[in-house]
């Protein structure tokens, strides 16, 4: 597995739901001068992601070259089409993950991009539009769909923009020789050092090295929290692993908040409840968000460990999928984020234990079943390694 590593003199800014990021991402496009990488697991032809496609075919008629890469599932096939064909006209490079299940079931969930080789962006929002459903029905949603990433400039650069420039050459055919030399390298360039103050990790998920990294980093933070965890994700159905950490925590006296979205995926919303008894026994606190749908992915623990990205806690993210995280240790960072899911913990409903003990025994009958086919497809999926 490769181990984290941080890099020193960064400066990441933390973007807040779609308002915040697109703006900043169409700006990037439209300053780029030779060259835009652009990674997502989502890429809806709505107003927003209209408005980042006309930002793209500026930059190519400028001479730009821009390289975008979408999932084939996460897209959907036609709109995979129609990407390809208006991409095409307007001079963009264009290329689809995984189509036809021809690399086995992983996708790239993987929300990055990079400009110039001088600033990126990494997080949980695609390119979609923030007040509709990503379901594939486009229901309104009553709130922005609450999501993060970040803009980073400085060394962690060259290392988002190694990653999409692997996954580019990937998706261009086997390479088994390039496969093998991606397997074996251990470091990207050290690139020009710039004026920041941020430590900051690239911490990936993939199915060469990278198999475990993600739920690994997760777990050596919860070991070694002293006061306070704040995780916010979408969808939770972790594995054992994870789950005993944050019981370990809350048990050790660390105080453990879980906030979860609910109310998209009625199976979903069963796994996770299926998980509640043990969590709120051990003294963790659950929180659902119920306001608008919940996408962000993540955490701050204690006063200085803060993790942003596209991973959720669920089978599919950290067994499967390609996923893209990154970790800051910079206290201020930590703070702004904490203080937006400290908000967002308000807005919620704090499950109780009691709350639990007076759902009905069909119900509870229900999160055990949804649990079981869901734990049985994932262990078929990830070969037996989802209740790790």
């Amino acid at each position: 597995m490769r181990s984290v590593e941080f890099i020193a003199h960064n400066r990441v800014v933390l973007l807040h739901c779609g308002a915040e990021y697109f703006p900043a991402l169409i700006a990037a496009i439209d300053s780029a001068r030779f060259e835009v990488c652009l990674e997502t697991y989502i890429y809806s032809l709505d107003a927003t992601g209209i408005q980042v496609k006309d930002a793209l075919v500026r930059a190519a008629s400028r001479g730009v070259t821009v390289n975008v890469i979408t999932d084939w599932i996460g897209t959907g096939h036609l709109q995979s089409v129609a990407l390809s064909k208006v991409f095409g006209e307007g001079g963009v490079n264009h290329r689809t993950f995984n189509s036809w299940f021809r690399r086995g079931v992983a996708r790239t969930h993987r929300k990055m991009c990079v400009v110039d080789r001088e600033v990126a962006f990494l997080g949980g929002l695609n390119i979609n539009d923030d007040y509709l459903s990503d379901d594939g029905y486009n229901t309104p949603l009553p709130a922005p769909r609450w999501d993060f990433a970040v803009r980073v400039h400085g060394p962690l650069v060259a290392a988002i923009y190694h990653e999409l420039q692997s996954q580019w050459r990937l998706l261009n055919g086997l390479h088994l020789r390039f496969r093998w030399k991606r397997l074996r390298e251990h470091k990207v360039p050290n690139p020009v050092i710039e004026d920041g103050v941020a430590m900051a990790a690239l911490v990936l998920r993939d199915n060469l090295r990278n198999r475990r990294t993600i739920q690994r980093t997760y777990l050596k933070a919860l070991g070694n929290a002293r006061h306070r965890a704040l995780l916010a994700n979408p969808y939770f159905a972790p594995g054992r692993k994870l789950r005993d950490g944050l019981a370990a925590a809350a048990r050790r006296g660390v105080e453990v908040t879980l906030l979860i979205g609910v109310g998209q995926f009625r199976i979903q919303d069963a796994v996770a409840h299926s998980f509640y008894p043990k969590l709120l026994k051990s003294g963790v606190r659950v929180v659902e968000y119920r306001k608008t749908q919940l996408h962000g992915k993540v955490a701050v623990i204690d006063n200085d460990w803060a993790t942003v990205g596209s991973s959720n806690w669920d089978g599919l993210s950290l067994f499967v999928n390609h996923e893209a995280n990154i970790v800051v240790r910079e206290p201020h960072f930590a703070h702004d984020l904490r203080v937006l899911i400290e908000r967002a913990v308000e807005e919620g409903v704090t499950i109780r234990e009691e709350d639990y003990a007076n759902v009905p025994w069909y119900e509870r009958a229900w999160y055990g079943m949804a649990y079981f086919i869901y734990k049985s497809i994932l262990r078929v999926i990830t070969l037996g390694r989802y209740t790790e």
